[in-house]
């Protein structure tokens, strides 16, 4: 064990003091839980400080309150099994201390410890047996190792969100991936579509151009392939944009607010949309003819068909959007008139510039997106036959293949990072060398070198050695003793674009530029002039569009509330996690079915979409990774099914709201300690606490049942059942009571009521057995 500092506490509020001043510190009751918290072996970080409970003055007492009974939170279960006064008043919480299966335990343990237990699973309760602490997603890992391994003990209700996912997390918008995968498994197209809108409103676009890092943190990448999100967001953004009308409504109410965006890019689109759909009016200005900004004008067709930007720019501007194309901010109006139009404003102009590298013969090259842009224009004019491409990412990808399919001969690409550094995305590196673009890593540019009559030749390269120093930072070193020549008669650099702040004027331009150039802006993407926000390219430097969709959102939401209109927060997930006990145990992916290499063109996409079928069934792919394991005290459920009332030193929750997170304490605030438990009198009511249990020995519930029922004039006029040992938390059975209430108490309709009790069950590999045990449970709660 770690060192710890040891304090007994004379009362609630010294230990509640006590518990605050440390960084990390436990209270310590009964005592029986908190030494697997102290093992290195199971935990990670150990307490600084264990605040001692016991000693606390009149904190242990059973009373009578008339109505209800009060039992202080240092009571021990031995003095509660010890009580005729609860074996006849509240048999079911007698029931309950006297399961707790050791004497040893009991005689120490506290009604107050009992109910702020953690749940319980096989994979951290016994890491000796596993080889060594396991990080399950309970305790701050990615996955819970039940879903696919050992979990005969673990919950047959489903898991609970731990607080993230690893795929959520990598993605910048923090895209609910496992929430809009179990809307498309239960066919709730909608309802994908509700979720993923919620940070995106465009992945009709963002599945075909974001580079989906989210993948790589998949936790079926342990087993064979990841989920292919990107090809279900695909699926999922087609169908979104097939009912536009339905995902792009004009808002019902008008604020009055006005709002001006500069820029039509994936920022500045986005913006639109969660402003417009708040209810204000929405003017974006774009100097260029059509809207989408890098989407639009920077990524091939073949890659983003251009309707697919169109539609979607078509859909916000029938929500009530106003564009005025081919206006130039700066020169055809200036930024104070529309700051002086408008509430608020947001800027989005992309990073379009030409970066000046300054190596000899620079001016004899061509600027990679201006490449992109100008297609057409190539495809009108000879291009070289030995195309050079500067540059390691997705862009000098486009740019690559874009050359490949005008007509080059041959396409060399030159970049400073090794194969495994590149930023550009697997599938696109591939997909180049699949059309036979030849990759050379770690070279860094060096000269032009051209001939007599000014046309280029080759490019004289020199050895990069590393890209990023110590700390992760881009700082390339080169050998310079080390060069190579590449021959070509076409150089492209796509090594990255500058941001342009010249249509600010002198006055803004100075007032909101960075160190770095570009537009600064804090956390809420606001800048320092009041009501000016900022997000994309020309405040982050060039990124992927999800970042820049991500920056659009939250500019919106800080927006509206800066004009007085706070957006609402999204519902939360509710109910139990679910997967498909099948599919997950899939390895392969369901992929897109691409063109073949030679029928590929710079007009038509380069693959397919996969069906609604074929998504659903990918998505039946993703585990919803969660935690499975049980809830562990024995009191809750009792608490639950009586509605009892649980007094802490803050507040005072319902046992429903008390026991709605895993971890019970977890809605506490850092030195709020439970103080008293209050249950109500079940006067005329049959009550008791079922237990099943491998072994006497073992206080740990497989599967219990808290019931209390009333009779009157042979049917059941009330019943109250809450289960543990089935799910994280104690899992109530409101459609099961309400079925009873009325109804005769008889096998046929007890047995009935248990089937609707576990209608929404799934089980997992090793735990159907379960579903059977609450069933005779229900069966022995009523006698019948």
């Amino acid at each position: 064990m770690r060192k710890f500092d040891h304090i007994n506490a004379e009362s609630y509020e010294e230990a509640s003091s006590a518990l605050r001043s440390y960084k990390k510190a436990e209270p310590i009751a009964g005592g029986t839980d908190l030494i697997g918290t102290l093992k290195k072996q199971i935990l990670p970080d150990a307490p600084e400080a264990v605040v001692n409970l016991k000693t606390i003055k009149d904190a242990s007492y059973i009373r009578d309150n008339g109505n209800t009974v009060s039992i202080g939170a240092m009571t021990k279960l031995c003095d509660i099994e010890d009580s005729d006064f609860l074996k006849t008043e509240e048999k079911a919480v007698w029931d309950a201390a006297r399961s707790i299966a050791s004497p040893i335990i009991r005689n120490e343990a506290t009604i107050g410890g009992n109910i702020c237990q953690d749940v319980r699973c096989w994979y951290y309760r016994y890491p000796h047996a596993i080889g060594g602490r396991l990080m399950c997603a309970r305790k701050g890992g990615d996955e819970c190792y039940a879903i696919k391994g050992r979990n005969q003990y673990h919950s047959i209700m489903g898991g609970m969100n731990t607080g993230k996912n690893a795929c959520s997390t990598e993605c910048p918008a923090g895209t609910d991936i496992p929430g809009y995968m179990a809307r498309i498994r239960e066919d709730d197209w909608d309802g994908a579509a509700e979720i993923i809108m919620r940070v995106n409103p465009m992945p009709m676009l963002t599945s075909r151009v974001c580079p989906h890092t989210c993948q790589t943190q998949c936790n079926q990448c342990e087993d064979g392939d990841c989920i292919n999100i990107h090809a279900v967001e695909r699926a999922l953004g087609d169908y979104i944009l097939e009912n536009a009308d339905k995902f792009y409504q004009k808002p019902a109410t008008e604020t009055g607010k006005k709002v001006g965006i500069v820029g039509a890019g994936p920022a500045g689109l986005t913006a639109a949309y969660y402003l417009r759909k708040e209810g204000h009016t929405v003017t974006v200005y774009e100097k260029m003819e059509e809207a989408g900004g890098v989407l639009m004008y920077g990524i091939p067709e073949y890659r983003l068909p251009k309707h697919y930007v169109r539609d979607l720019v078509h859909a916000i501007e029938n929500m009530g959007v106003n564009f005025c194309f081919n206006t130039e901010v700066g020169k055809d109006i200036k930024i104070e008139e529309i700051k002086e139009a408008n509430d608020t404003v947001f800027l989005d102009t992309g990073a379009w510039k030409q970066p000046i590298l300054g190596i000899d013969g620079e001016h004899l090259t061509h600027f990679g997106l201006n490449f992109l842009v100008e297609v057409k224009a190539f495809m009108n004019r000879q291009i070289g036959k030995n195309v050079l491409v500067c540059g390691g990412g997705n862009v000098a990808m486009d740019v690559a293949l874009t050359a490949v399919r005008l007509g080059a001969q041959k396409v060399k690409l030159v970049c400073l990072e090794q194969r495994a550094e590149m930023p550009a995305s697997a599938e696109e590196i591939a997909r180049a060398e699949e059309e036979g673009v030849e990759i050379y890593n770690g070279w860094g540019l060096g000269r032009v070198i051209s001939a007599e009559d000014g046309s280029v030749t080759g490019l004289e390269a020199k050895r990069c050695t590393s890209v990023f120093d110590e700390a992760g930072h881009f700082s390339p070193v080169y050998d310079e003793n080390d060069k190579e020549v590449f021959e070509s008669d076409c150089i492209i650099l796509a090594t990255g674009q500058r941001v342009d702040l010249d249509f600010l004027g002198e006055k803004y331009k100075e007032e909101l530029k960075s160190a770095r150039g570009l537009i600064e802006i804090g956390e809420h993407k606001d800048t320092r002039e009041p009501g000016v926000y900022a997000g994309g390219d020309a405040a982050s430097g060039p990124s992927v569009a999800i970042k820049a969709i991500r920056d659009g959102g939250i500019a919106a939401r800080h927006m509206s509330e800066y004009m007085g209109y706070p957006v609402k927060p999204a519902p939360a997930r509710g109910g139990f996690l679910k997967h498909d006990p099948e599919r997950i145990f899939v390895t392969e992916s369901m992929k897109e079915k691409d063109t073949p290499v030679a029928e590929r063109s710079l007009e038509n996409e380069d693959s397919t979409s996969l069906t609604r079928e074929e998504a659903k069934l990918e998505a039946g792919r993703c585990m919803n990774c969660g935690c499975y394991s049980v809830n562990a005290s024995d009191m809750s459920p009792v608490l639950v099914a009586f509605d009892a009332e649980i007094k802490t030193t803050e507040h005072t929750f319902g046992a429903d709201q008390f026991f709605s997170n895993m971890h019970s304490v977890e809605i506490l605030e850092p030195g709020e300690i439970v103080t008293e438990i209050t249950v109500p009198k079940m006067e005329g009511y049959e009550t008791g606490y079922l237990k099943m249990r491998l072994r006497e020995s073992i206080d740990f519930a497989v599967t219990s049942l808290a019931y209390a029922y009333k009779e009157e004039n042979g049917v059941l006029a009330d019943v109250r059942l809450a289960a543990g040992g089935i799910a994280p938390v104690p899992v109530r059975f409101s459609e099961a009571e309400a079925f009873l209430k009325g109804k005769a108490k008889t096998a046929e309709n007890v047995d009935q009521a248990a089937e609707i009790a576990l209608k929404d069950a799934q089980p997992l590999k090793e735990n159907n057995y379960k579903i059977q045990e609450v069933k005779v449970q229900f069966r022995k709660a009523f006698g019948v």
